[in-house]
């Protein structure tokens, strides 16, 4: 079973607000075993559009990615980033 990954780019409409996402999301990522890759940090874009912050998050498998997206816990931090930010957010197999 391949690991799966969460990729995420965002763009932060509220930078006061979007540290409350982060600890909110703290206890989905702990449960499951969350390992950020890639988690803001410089970049330059090559092609296309980019967003303001990128974020890679691995897993064990898809399975366990979903579950944390799904999660009660995650469910609460996601309506808190959902205000703050826009987003578009994949759930992908690893190699």
């Amino acid at each position: 079973m391949s690991k799966a990954y969460w990729i995420v780019r965002v763009s932060v409409l509220d930078e006061s607000r979007y540290p409350e996402y982060l600890a909110a999301a703290k206890p989905a990522f702990d449960k499951f075993g969350a390992r950020f890759i890639v988690r803001g940090g410089a970049f330059e874009t090559m092609e296309g559009d980019a967003r303001d912050r990128n974020v890679v998050v691995e897993f064990a498998d898809r399975a366990t990615a979903t579950a944390c997206y799904r999660s009660p816990e995650y469910e609460t931090a996601k309506f808190i980033r959902q205000k703050c930010a826009e987003a578009d957010f994949i759930i992908i197999d690893g190699a």
